[in-house]
Formats: C-alpha cells, structure tokens, sequence
C-alpha cells in the first residue's frame, strides 16, 4: 500500500470531509480505504480514534457554508443538561440562514431559521448556536420542566466560602433581555414560562425537578442557594426558613467516602441550628411525585407547619 501523505495522516486523526482529504493529498484510493467509516455523504470518520464531539461534528459545517450546528448538537457541545445522553452522536443538527436551503443528509437533522450574527459564536473555529439561543431552539424539542432544568444551569452562580466561586453561562438579567428581545420564534412562549420558574443556585436537574414538584404541591416556599444562619458553611439544595426544613438530593456524587464524610458533617451541623433535613434518593423519586411530597410534609409538620 502506498503511504499516505503526512499532511493527511495528521487530518486523519478527526472527521473529515471528502474535499479537506484530497486538499491534504490524499488519493481517492485512500479515501476509500477501509479504516474510515462514511456516516453521511463525504464525511470521513477515522476507524477506532478517539475525538471530541467538536471534531465529529465539525465535517457538517465544512460542507454548509453559512451554516452552523444547533439545537441538541450545541447543546451537547455547550454541556446543557438534556434528558437524554447519547455519547454516540447518531444525528447532527446543522442550520442554515435563509435564503439557503434547508440541510438535508444522512445524520443530519436540517433546520432553516433567520438568526442574528450575535446569535452564533465560533468553538475552536466551529459556528455553534450561543448558549442563549440554544435555550430558545430547545423551548420547541423539550417540556417545560426539562428546559427550566435547562435555564437554571445557564443562570447558576454562587460565592460559597467553602469552594470556589461558581459563574453563570449566561447572567440571569441576560438571559431574560435576549428572551425579551425575541418575536415570532418556535419555543418562545416555553422559554418565557421558563425563565418565571428559574432559580438561581441550581447545581442539578434534580435539584429542579424537586424544587418544581414542591412548588406544585403547595408547600411553603424553598428557596435555593440558601446559607443557614449562624453557619456559613451549610448551604442545603432547597431551604424553608419559615419551618426550618431543608432538602437535599443525593445523587451520585454523594456515594464517595470523602462526600460522605463531608455530608455527614454537614447533616450534624444542619440538625444543631434546629433546622430539619429531608434527604431525596434516586429511588425516592422513582417511588413518584406523591411519595416525595410526602417525605416533605411530614418534616414541615414535625416543625411547625399546619398545612
């Protein structure tokens, strides 16, 4: 076999389109070689390496110039909690501006919409949807209680004395003016409803969906990143200062013996204040919505509550 060219050796290390292999000196011969796979139309994909996301997708805009990867591709390349994860990349989804006709390839989910240049920021020379506007797309493709999850990621800060400080993706006052701002775009109407439900503070998208299912019940309010008085060190997940009731949900990180030793901690220095704790699991929450609830208004009567 004839040795491929350096300048496509060091290509070959990401996808690649069809014209970026021959520009780079390689043959068709090598194009065609059986250590690439072809998941779509002149996209090559090197055979057992492992690549970023940004490098697997990055083929799609080479071949649509003018368009840029949105919806759940920029969202996963954002890191904005989706309800589903597929590590495996089966479909692309890439956006063109008008007057451009409407991406249509194997792995490619297409869309045409109008977007201004702000909407669209460059990752290592890819064209991706804004966080923001990856919040907007989103408002047509998930339910309300998933793109609240969505915007409570983008609008979480907080200045904890134990941890460094944590930064908003996008302020909250930001992410409501560019909503604001927007007339006449699909998922608008959820993304208003969802920014009325954000909260700032919100480390999980269980941590929203347990907030938001107290919220429903009636139950007094929880607040969210909320330090016990007289102890800066003790910042429960969700706080009712009225009847000092907190709530914690303890996911997997939660399962380390440093963690555990840590909320241990935690857990004696919360009961000292006279505040009471309720703990939610994974299996809680598998149990159902009324369950929990339950969980929720048992520790609000033990402390006061007459609901």
């Amino acid at each position: 076999m004839v040795a491929r060219p350096s300048r496509f050796k060091l290509l070959a290390r990401r996808s690649f389109t069809f014209g970026e292999g021959l520009a780079s000196g390689a043959t068709r011969g090598h194009l065609r070689a059986k250590d690439l796979s072809t998941p779509s139309r002149e996209v090559r994909v090197p055979r057992g390496n492992q690549q970023s996301l940004l490098d697997r997708v990055r083929p799609y805009t080479v071949l649509y110039r003018g368009g840029f990867l949105s919806h759940v591709t920029a969202a996963q390349l954002h890191g904005l909690p989706l309800p589903w994860f597929d590590d495996e990349i089966k479909t692309v989804h890439v956006t063109s501006a008008p007057p451009s006709s409407q991406p249509r390839r194997r792995g490619v989910i297409g869309h045409t919409n109008a977007v201004n240049s702000g909407d669209i920021m460059l990752l290592d020379g890819v064209p991706v949807t804004t966080p923001a506007r990856t919040f907007l797309d989103l408002g047509a493709m998930l339910s309300l209680d998933q793109l609240v999850a969505v915007a409570d990621f983008l609008v979480c800060e907080h200045h904890r004395p134990f941890e460094p400080p944590r930064l908003p993706v996008v302020p909250a006052q930001a992410l409501r003016s560019y909503i604001e701002r927007q007339h006449h775009v699909r998922g608008l109407n959820a993304a208003r409803a969802a920014l009325d439900l954000m909260r700032i503070g919100v480390d999980s998208p269980q941590e929203t969906r347990l907030r938001l299912l107290l919220q429903r019940a009636g139950l007094p309010a929880f607040t969210t990143n909320y330090a016990i008085p007289g102890d800066p060190d003790v910042w429960p997940d969700l706080a009712c200062e009225e009847f000092k009731t907190s709530g914690e949900y303890e996911g997997e990180v939660h399962q380390t013996p440093q963690k555990q030793l840590y909320d241990r901690n935690r857990d004696e220095r919360t009961a000292a204040r006279g505040w009471l704790q309720v703990k939610v699991y994974k299996a809680d929450l598998r149990r159902g919505d009324a369950y929990v609830v339950e969980m929720f208004k048992r520790a609000l009567r033990r402390q006061g509550w007459q609901g």
